[in-house]
């Protein structure tokens, strides 16, 4: 039997009493912490899968489908890879990262949905007016954005990731402007324009009395005082990371996978769980990039996931540019004119599910191959909840009058 690997689910089991005692938290934070621990448990019922070829039959607990769940995400990016694998283009593609100063981290955890939406806004109108100055692309570009709001030590870093294709529509819709190979836009002027549109945000967030500001935030409320933390963010410029330009589309859905449904932590760097304090593993950027081991208490290490759980309804994951939705179909036609592009040939998404993705569908289950006779393929003989089993074939469904 494969030995039990350490989860984040085994940490709130265990402790999270003791730190709802200490901290409380938001009803969503109790519920993504809720849904974590039952996840693939009894709890949320589950199927039986049983071989076509021999008799071996084994229990699959149900999944949670919280998008903060490190056990949900693998499947969840391989169905949206897969729709997006039609969308890539043959160009180059660069990776840019816009961060929220630390100052601002307090104020984002008491108005979330407002400045997560005014970083989304911000980084956005930078790149697609930038981009279409012809002092620069001269073009109307394409992107996607996915918010992180984590480090690899689990403390508040809020960035927006964007992912966007060298190159653009002309003005007068006629032909595909190219980007340089080794560039794309000035990050300086990135940096400034976003940080100059996202203070003219907050400022009219807060004239229109939308920021909510609680404990030692409290004094912010005075306008003088709100005032000095602006002062403060403009002294320097803002954080704009350009990466270098990755290869073609199978390359840039394989890089997409590892951000777009990404949590705070996954299972497989968590370490430990002794005398109620947590190992895990985390790169060390300031050491160039070192895996190191940090441990924390259990409360701290439960603290810091919650911080990143999401308000309801907002969306991580956004497009803008000719890649919005509203026209997404139509310019992605023209784009794939303007490029001379054959028919869409759709790479393989699913290849990207990881080893703790579990099947979405039953036909997905058909294609399991069974692990013990390794000939026949499992298929989901009843489904159940609690103790009650109901089965989906009569012919071939377990007579099991309970699920132990």
């Amino acid at each position: 039997m494969t030995p039990h690997r350490l989860e984040v689910a085994d940490v709130f089991r265990k402790h999270a009493h003791e730190y709802l005692a200490k901290h409380g938290g938001p009803t969503v934070q109790r519920r993504a912490m809720r849904a974590v621990m039952n996840c693939r448990t009894a709890a949320l019922g589950g199927h039986i899968e049983a071989c076509d070829h021999c008799d071996h039959r084994r229990i699959a607990y149900n999944s949670c489908r919280n998008r903060h769940c490190p056990k949900c995400q693998g499947s969840a990016c391989a169905q949206w890879m897969q729709a997006r694998a039609d969308e890539l283009l043959p160009v180059p593609y660069f990776h840019l990262v816009f961060t929220l100063p630390a100052a601002l981290g307090p104020l984002a955890l008491q108005n979330p949905r407002l400045l997560y939406g005014l970083l989304f806004q911000a980084a956005s109108q930078t790149l697609l007016e930038v981009a279409a100055d012809p002092r620069h692309l001269g073009a109307e570009i394409g992107f996607l954005a996915v918010l992180h709001t984590w480090g690899q030590n689990l403390l508040h870093h809020p960035h927006v990731h964007c992912v966007v294709p060298n190159g653009g529509i002309a003005p007068d819709g006629a032909r595909w402007v190219r980007g340089r190979k080794d560039y794309f836009l000035p990050v300086r002027v990135l940096s400034r324009m976003f940080r100059g549109k996202f203070i003219a945000g907050l400022k009219h967030a807060f004239s229109c009395g939308s920021l909510q500001f609680h404990g030692r935030l409290a004094a912010l409320a005075d306008p003088y005082h709100f005032e000095q933390l602006l002062n403060q963010v403009v002294r320097h410029d803002w954080v704009v990371y350009a990466k270098r330009p990755f290869g073609g589309p199978r390359q840039v859905l394989k890089y997409l996978a590892r951000y777009t449904h990404r949590v705070a932590i996954s299972n497989r760097r968590l370490v430990s769980l002794r005398a109620g304090r947590v190992t895990f593993r985390w790169k060390d950027y300031a050491r160039g990039g070192r895996s190191r081991p940090m441990t924390l208490s259990a409360i701290e290490f439960i603290r810091r996931f919650l911080l990143h759980v999401l308000p309801k309804g907002l969306m991580k994951i956004r497009h803008y540019g000719y890649m919005a939705n509203r026209f997404r179909a139509e310019k992605h036609a023209q784009c794939r004119r303007l490029l001379q592009m054959p028919e869409a040939q759709q790479p393989d998404a699913l290849e990207l599910v990881s080893p703790d993705a579990e099947p979405r569908s039953e036909a997905d289950l058909w294609a399991k191959r069974c692990p013990q006779c390794g000939q026949g393929h499992l298929y989901v003989a009843a489904t159940f909840v609690g103790h009650l089993i109901r089965s989906q074939r009569s012919s071939c469904a377990p007579s099991y009058s309970d699920t132990s």
